[in-house]
């Protein structure tokens, strides 16, 4: 089980004054066009690292508040486990998005996201495929909405 505890390695936030989110869909409207943008710039078969730092640029840009790096520790029988789960981002502290650059999106990285939002009662989470030929095949959204 994944406790909500969060250990932050890096932040970078900026001001949001200007901005303002109806609620984590819109955000995740925002974010898909951002990821679009680098994925027209960039294109699919660079390393993870170069799309993690052009979206922080993207973030910044359009002064969106966000965490990169954070740590969500696992606890076992009341034992915190060593190895923390990690992702991508946090944005706005409502939208988790974890990047990465494979030939598709595993079944195993959906279910590691769906623990971490469950867990930590976040609504929506993001898994962004950069690797993907045609972006928009290459976003999953993951829904912690129980309809």
């Amino acid at each position: 089980m994944i406790i909500s505890r969060v250990l932050i390695f890096t932040l970078a936030c900026v001001s949001t004054e200007n901005m303002v989110i109806q609620n984590e869909e819109e955000l995740a409207h925002q974010i898909i066009g951002h990821a679009i943008e680098i994925h027209k710039n960039l294109g699919p078969g660079l390393n993870k690292e170069n799309y993690i730092q052009a979206l922080t640029l993207e973030f910044q840009d359009g002064n969106i508040e966000f965490v990169s790096d954070v740590e969500f520790e696992i606890l076992y029988k009341d034992v915190i486990l060593k190895h923390p789960s990690i992702i991508d981002f946090l944005v706005l502290d409502q939208l988790v998005i974890q990047i990465v650059t494979s030939d598709e999106i595993s079944e195993s990285e959906i279910q590691r996201l769906l623990k971490i939002i469950r867990n930590n009662d976040y609504r929506l989470g993001l898994i962004i495929n950069f690797n993907s030929t045609l972006l928009k095949n290459g976003i999953r959204r993951v829904s912690n909405h129980k309809n």
